[in-house]
């Protein structure tokens, strides 16, 4: 089992930035590949970012240079540093991960980007 909890959402302003983080637990759970997703009201889950265990980041086209996505393995923690942020990123932010051939989700932040 694994258990993935999120943080770090809120209110902010156009333009504003925020950091997301996701801690990642289990009785033998060691870091591996994690995913960010987001999803809108009235949208499909969205991909945006992921790093891989040996920290090698990716983007959706959507959010490349704005978002930066890194980890420290030692917390088993993933962080999501989201800056320029738009209305439209607003969502519920999601990390997600692979582990025993099982994918586990975390509870999601909310994120709300307004004036």
């Amino acid at each position: 089992q694994v258990q993935l909890v999120e943080s770090g959402g809120g209110l902010v302003q156009p333009g504003g930035s925020l950091r997301l983080s996701c801690v990642a637990s289990g009785s033998s759970f060691r870091i591996t590949d994690i995913d960010w997703y987001r999803q809108a009201p009235g949208k499909q889950r969205e991909y945006v970012a992921a790093i891989s265990s040996s920290g090698r980041p990716a983007y959706a086209d959507s959010v490349k240079g704005r978002f930066t996505v890194s980890g420290d393995n030692a917390k088993n923690t993933v962080y999501l540093q989201m800056d320029s942020l738009k209305p439209e990123d607003t969502a519920v932010y999601v990390c997600t991960t692979v582990w025993g051939l099982k994918r586990y989700w975390g509870q999601g932040t909310q994120v709300t980007v307004s004036s």
